[in-house]
């Protein structure tokens, strides 16, 4: 016997994927994984977009260290760009 793609492409109602709100629909099925798939780019997209709005508009930090002191103190400097 080959791979499962092989076993499920000769018995496709033992495939869990063709199984859509307990019983068997390959077309229901064909179309939950087109939705996802849609879905699933278009995410992506918007991942993308929102990275790089964040880039545009990050705020530049600028930390220094001031070891005169015997203790440390930190000074932080925000710029929003």
């Amino acid at each position: 016997m080959g791979d499962w793609s092989d076993y499920f492409e000769d018995f496709p109602e033992e495939n869990p994927a063709n199984w859509i709100g307990g019983r068997f629909d390959r077309q229901a099925a064909a179309a939950a994984s087109a939705r996802e798939t849609k879905l699933a780019r278009e995410q992506a997209k918007l991942d993308a977009e929102i990275s790089d709005i964040i880039k545009k508009h990050s705020t530049a930090i600028q930390v220094k260290n001031h070891s005169k002191c015997s203790f440390p103190i930190w000074s932080v400097t925000i710029s929003f760009g």
